[in-house]
């Protein structure tokens, strides 16, 4: 089962690349992934009925309960076959539907089939968070797909819509989920919990309260998934998705996680109150919004929609009810939808491919046109409205059975409510197929526009299985019938003839009220049109977004004043009296040895940390307070090392490193000094609150120290770190082992801050092309200075003439590629050939580093960065066409290989029996390097190396050679490039516009001071 979810996740990262290549064409090849599950699922067909039930255990994350488990039961079975079989023929509609000039296809390709996946996942799984999980996967893929058209409005709203209201619900489940698995007689395993409940154990010691309340927050997510009332507002909305969309999540898929959950939770939980007024009263509510609503469209898509939500309110009252053979009913039903109401949106897709309009006022003789398309959507209304001999017959049929069988009170109000939304389902079912392919006296009748075998296939197969499997009830109920079993109640039957009594004249009712309805539909417009349209679930959606808005305005209005030291003030005063009231609250217990310094040196060191610190507070000039941070910056690493951690001090030198370049490249585009000084009381409460809080952070940590009452973690953790992650790096360790995932964490920030950085700053597109050193030859060099006269920007120019700083006369020996891009007067010889002598140098250091790091000072983090020093020197001694030079690749590159290289190390030992970010040790001897200790955390530590250099790359690449080019564009001038080519010098270059401040001017354009 890991595997099948494995295929789908390879096959949708593949997917943009295939449809590239092959076009349109390449759907047919992606329908044998889910089909690949479908056919898995037939083939456990024996052991499934048999209860033999495939179970497959991966531990993941045991301290919490998350571990990958996937069993695969009837209600499993059906619902894999359901979402591998119709996503499969869903996509070979695609090879038709879509135009070969159709923009995003890859995109639309990969989202589907990973959409795919996440179901898969979702109704196999046997643990309730990876439930979750799979179910906000659902929700974020289905919000892509229902998005595809991005460039229309109607399609960013249904899809924000569709994502706000099912994550609302899927956050209200997570909580009722981990209550029903903390609680006494819970688990997280659905099998244990489902039994459990049906044994009354669940909620049998100190917390019973808490089970009502748990129930409803998980009914609340399968609710909102499955559209029902008030919730049902976001599925006709949803139909601006295009329509293979439609016709796999809205009626195979998506909406049918809620039903599942419903049905894989009741036989345990439907006896519970809050169960039986949520289910079967918002069931029945939403079968009767749905079926009015429905009435009144004249969109074929819309239609269908709202007969959508009016079928998942009657499949939910069916298998939630709780009882036996309504429950094989409900799961009957469960099938029958998604085959007919599948059939119908693709068909519905097909006249709107062929014609242009779904519009049924538009539409007049397509059933003659069209005999195969009218002939299929035949069967699937019939089938809908529950016509004899479908599958949606059979299970109509079986569901009024049951319900005057059981023949109480609440049973017969339910059983009246299915009757009267069973008369709208075939008073809508027959305006449908009326208004798609009748002949309309007075319509324009329109000429197919194109046909296509291919286009036809899927929804024949649909409504022909509708037919066939009502043909053959007694085949499926021994399919059905082992779920139904886990209910309890009598045993129910499937069959095409019942005998005469209540259920068939209720049938007979129903199709004398269906079409009557039908036939008299101009006056039931008028009756429907009557009523004043009401506000409903959609409108208190809108009002509740615009009143939320509103708030967080007004909030951000009193709280966002536009001024840091105000809110860094809060943050700070917030902390003390936090603090604080815990110690007082607490009590104080001080430790019994207290040490100031372990030696005079971190005595200085700490005198030269706060003096730094108070100057870089007084200072005026931008460059001189950061400079000043980077003293406290190298003087706190100082202290690392002096404590005994060179590992931290290495890290917090590199760290700060890169910081000071940073601010240093944005201080080019800042004026020299502060804007603005504070008054002399404002910088007096200043420096108090801030010796303030540096004393009560002081006091905290001495605190702490003396509340201890076991044994200090560091005791067992060295000896810990090396026999679990086979290290002697503790730091190292901790972060590819034993905190992998906090790591892994912490690199996904890294590269969307990355990204956030870079697209602030780019005025061109990010993965564009990279400046690099042939790029500088087509252009002039460069403008003249400010207070220059046309006669010295020539003279500047002339020094082309003469032999090139970076270049040694009669040896013809370049230091840097691109050195020459930098004006003369600003470049530096000496600068140059020094990072030529290091570059390479540091870049093997930094590799060093990487390999070594497990037992040594180093790993991924501080390779990373000796790295992106080193083409940080590179950049400040050539320019921006030198970075190119150096790094001739796009960052996010470098970002996304190394993710996927960390998630692929963890991801591997899963395959081989082992737990997700699970270490290994390979002990080899080696020529030349003698014996090798090596653990695999390596290559999550490699992933890890290529984000930080990424990271730095994306920082130069942004804040620097963006930067750069910026100016350029700003200045109106040439970019800075100068080779000693004097034909392509042009003494008439533009002069720049206006002289520059002196401080100005002695910033490089190429990045050096």
């Amino acid at each position: 089962m890991l595997q099948l979810l494995a295929i789908h996740v390879v096959a949708a990262l593949l997917a943009p690349v295939v449809v590239g290549r092959f076009g349109r064409r390449a759907f047919i090849g992606l329908a044998a992934v889910p089909a690949s599950a479908a056919v898995w699922a037939a083939t456990q067909t024996p052991r499934v009925l048999a209860g033999d039930h495939p179970v497959q255990s991966v531990p993941w994350v045991p301290a919490l309960n998350l571990d990958l488990v996937f069993r695969l039961d009837v209600l499993s079975w059906l619902m894999v076959l359901v979402v591998g079989g119709i996503g499969a023929l869903v996509l070979v509609y695609c090879a038709a539907y879509f135009s070969a000039s159709a923009t995003a296809l890859g995109r639309f390709a990969g989202v589907f089939v990973a959409f795919a996946g996440a179901m898969l996942g979702l109704v196999i799984t046997d643990n309730s968070l990876m439930l979750y999980v799979f179910w906000e996967l659902t929700t974020v893929f289905s919000y892509l797909l229902i998005g595809h058209y991005h460039e229309r409005q109607s399609s960013r709203r249904a899809a924000m819509q569709a994502i706000i209201v099912t994550t609302l619900g899927g956050l209200a489940m997570l909580g009722g989920l981990i209550v029903l698995g903390e609680i006494d007689g819970g688990s997280y395993l659905l099998s244990e919990l489902v039994a459990s409940a049906a044994a009354d154990q669940l909620g049998a010691g100190a917390h019973p309260a808490l089970v009502p309340v748990a129930v409803g927050a998980v009914l609340l997510g399968a609710l909102s998934k499955s559209a029902q009332v008030p919730f049902h507002f976001w599925l006709p909305a949803a139909m601006a998705a295009p329509t293979p969309v439609s016709a796999y999540l809205h009626a195979a898929a998506m909406v049918k996680a809620g039903v599942y959950l419903v049905a894989r939770l009741a036989p345990g939980l439907a006896d519970q109150a809050v169960w039986r007024w949520m289910v079967i009263g918002l069931g029945v509510l939403t079968m009767l919004v749905g079926g009015y609503r429905a009435l009144r469209q004249h969109d074929l898509k819309l239609i269908l929609a709202f007969g959508t939500v009016s079928q998942l309110g009657l499949i939910t009252v069916l298998v939630g009810h709780g009882d036996r053979a309504v429950a094989l009913a409900g799961l009957a039903m469960l099938l029958s939808h998604a085959l007919f109401k599948a059939c119908l949106f693709l068909l519905v897709g097909v006249i709107d491919w062929s014609v242009g309009t779904r519009d049924l006022r538009q539409l007049s003789g397509l059933g003659r046109r069209m005999p195969v398309a009218a002939a299929a959507a035949a069967l699937a209304v019939a089938s809908m409205a529950g016509v004899p001999p479908t599958l949606g017959y059979v299970a109509k049929e079986a569901a009024l059975e049951s319900l005057v069988h059981l023949g109480t009170g609440t049973d017969l109000w339910t059983l009246a409510a299915v009757a009267v939304g069973s008369v709208l389902t075939l008073a809508y079912g027959l305006r449908l197929w009326w208004g798609a392919f009748w002949d309309k006296p007075g319509v324009e009748q329109r000429e197919a526009q194109r046909t296509s075998r291919l286009i036809m296939a899927s929804p024949v197969v649909l409504a022909v299985l509708s037919l066939a499997a009502g043909l053959v009830p007694g085949t499926v109920e021994r399919s059905l019938a082992p779920y139904a079993d886990t209910y309890p109640g009598e045993a129910g039957h499937l069959t095409l003839w019942g005998g005469f009594g209540v259920p068939l004249a209720i049938t007979a009712a129903v199709l004398v009220l269906g079409s009557a309805m039908f036939v008299w539909r101009r006056p039931v417009e008028r009756f429907q049109r009557s009523f004043r349209d009401v506000e409903g679930a959609e409108g208190l959606y809108r009002r509740s977004l615009r009143a939320l808005d509103n708030v967080s305005a007004d909030v951000t209005a009193l709280t966002q004043r536009g001024s840091l030291p105000a809110y860094l003030s809060t943050i700070l005063i917030t902390v003390l009296v936090v603090a604080l009231g815990a110690v007082s609250v607490g009590g104080v217990a001080w430790p019994e040895r207290f040490r100031v310094w372990d030696s005079p040196a971190q005595l200085a060191t700490a005198v030269v940390i706060a003096v730094a610190a108070v100057l870089a507070a007084r200072a005026r000039r931008r460059l001189k307070a950061v400079l000043l941070l980077g003293v406290s910056g190298y003087g706190v690493a100082l202290l690392y090392e002096l404590h005994g951690a060179p590992d931290l001090a290495l890290t917090q030198v590199l760290v700060e490193t890169v910081t000071l370049v940073v601010f240093v490249l944005v201080l080019r585009r800042l004026p020299a000094y502060f804007s603005n000084r504070p008054l002399a009381t404002s910088r007096w409460w200043r420096a108090i609150l801030g010796v303030v809080v540096g004393l009560t952070a002081a006091l905290l940590g001495v605190l702490a120290a003396g509340a201890r009452v076991h044994a200090p973690v560091s005791v067992a953790y060295p000896d810990e770190a090396y026999q679990y992650g086979y290290g002697k790096n503790i730091v190292n360790v901790t972060l590819v082992d034993i905190r992998a995932w906090d790591t892994m964490g912490e690199i996904s920030v890294i590269l969307v801050a990355a990204t956030g950085v870079a697209s602030l700053v780019f005025l061109r597109t990010r993965i564009g092309h990279i400046d690099r050193a042939a790029d500088a030859r087509r252009s002039p060099v460069w403008t003249r200075g400010a207070g220059e006269s046309d006669g010295g920007a020539r003279l500047r120019r002339g020094m082309l003439d003469r032999p090139s700083p970076g270049r040694v006369p009669g040896r013809g020996r370049t230091w840097l590629s691109a050195g020459s891009t930098v004006p003369p007067q600003r470049r530096s010889v000496i600068f140059e050939v020094g990072t030529r002598m290091v570059f390479h140098t540091m870049l093997v250091f930094s590799v060093f580093l990487l390999f070594s790091g497990h037992n040594a000072p180093g790993g991924g983090f501080s390779g990373g960065l000796v790295a992106g020093v080193a083409l940080t020197v590179r950049y400040l001694a050539g320019g921006r066409y030198e970075l190119g030079e150096a790094a001739p690749v796009h960052p996010g590159h470098l970002l996304g290989s190394g993710l996927f290289l960390s998630a692929g190390a963890g991801v591997v030992p899963v395959l081989f029996g082992g737990t997700i970010l699970q270490s290994t040790v390979v002990d080899l001897t080696m020529p030349i390097f003698g014996d090798v200790h090596l653990a695999t955390a390596l290559f999550f530590d490699m992933g890890v190396y290529l984000v930080v250099i990424g990271l730095v790359l994306d920082i130069l690449r942004s804040l620097g050679a963006e930067v750069d080019r910026h100016g350029e564009i700003e200045g109106n001038q040439a970019p800075d490039v100068a080779y000693d080519d004097p034909a392509r010098i042009r003494d008439d270059a533009a002069p720049a516009p206006d002289a520059r401040r002196e401080d100005e001017a002695l910033i490089p354009r190429g990045g050096a001071r």
